[in-house]
């Protein structure tokens, strides 16, 4: 299937240049980022590292901490998804840290319904993407948790947001929330070593994937309607590197197509939900599949993508069926007031 044929709906592009982070100031900030970063921040940025993959790193560890410590057990999706649903929201900065609050004031057992209200919310625009992230969200339909687990959960959603987490993730800026990838450190450090290894899964650190988008792109090399494949995508920290790379030299992501795949379900899911924290764009396809098998250049992916899309449709078709049913039936109501509600 040829690589202009695309059934994804196109999203808007991006605003023009913005700010750089100001912990990129001690090294030659490209020119399209040259203004720095506002002063202000909230404390709990404040109290984190301020280069951002080492502010990921931290983030990881006192997630980690908090979910064992709450003995929360051994199923990691569940502090995984819980992060990455975290990071899916956006605080509007007329707000201040009015959203971070509201959420640390849940209790446990109002958790699982907030995540599945933010998966859902972005189920609508890119089902193909949270549906490959189902082991992140899976969990959260538990109709009968475990309660400790809950407790854990509400452990590791305080220490997420505490260290700082909405501070990378949750601008409306796709600069600001491209500075790092927070799901990369928490999945290998939540991965056992023996794991590890059997499965063959070392993420390249963020500073290597950066020198090789910045060597290997540059105007003269990127084209819109090129494509950017990654065999073993991981989370997909090579593809936050091309797009920062992209969107510097004033490029729009969205011009461009992005295949990335994973044997491992985990990481794809990842893949998937830093694809829209990232903002790649509607051509970007993420699968999870042997790279080594033969495959028809993603013909899988393309057709499990285009099917959810379909999905969605009829559901959406179907709820709005019901809403009109039920609006005909309230009118009849208001017409025939002595009479027997309709329904």
């Amino acid at each position: 299937m040829p690589d202009d044929d695309i059934f994804l709906p196109r999203a808007a592009a991006p605003a023009a240049a913005r700010t750089a982070p100001s912990w990129a100031k001690k090294k030659a900030p490209p020119k399209s980022k040259a203004a720095v970063r506002p002063a202000k921040t909230t404390w709990r940025k404040a109290l984190a590292p301020r280069n951002p993959h080492d502010h990921a790193r931290k983030i990881a560890e006192n997630v980690m901490d908090a979910w064992y410590q709450s003995h929360g057990g051994s199923s990691i999706d569940v502090p995984l998804g819980t992060v990455a649903a975290l990071a899916l929201l956006r605080q509007p900065p007329d707000t201040g840290t009015g959203l971070a609050d509201w959420v640390l004031g849940r209790q446990p057992h109002e958790l699982p319904q907030l995540f599945k209200e933010i998966y859902f919310g972005h189920w609508i625009n890119r089902p193909d993407l949270i549906n490959r992230a189902i082991r992140l969200h899976d969990w959260a339909w538990n109709p009968d948790p475990d309660k400790q687990q809950l407790r854990a959960v509400h452990a590791v959603t305080r220490a997420a947001i505490n260290t700082g987490l909405m501070d990378l993730t949750g601008h409306d800026d796709v600069w600001r929330r491209s500075e790092a990838d927070v799901l990369s450190p928490l999945l290998t450090g939540l991965r056992h070593k023996s794991d590890k290894k059997w499965r063959g899964e070392y993420h390249t650190p963020a500073c290597i994937t950066d020198l090789m988008a910045n060597i290997t792109i540059d105007k003269d090399f990127a084209e819109p309607g090129m494509s950017f494949r990654e065999p073993a995508v991981g989370s997909g920290t090579m593809f936050r590197s091309v797009a920062v790379r992209l969107r510097d030299l004033g490029l729009d992501p969205h011009d461009f197509h992005w295949y990335g795949n994973d044997i491992d379900s985990l990481s794809a899911g990842c893949a998937a939900v830093n694809a829209i924290i990232w903002d790649l764009g509607p051509r970007c396809l993420i699968g999870c599949a042997d790279s080594l098998a033969p495959d028809d250049d993603y013909a899988k992916t393309r057709a499990e993508a285009l099917e959810a899309f379909e999905e969605r449709d009829q559901y959406l078709g179907t709820a709005h069926s019901l809403v009109a049913f039920r609006r005909a039936f309230d009118l009849v109501d208001e017409l025939m007031p002595s009479k027997e509600p309709v329904a």
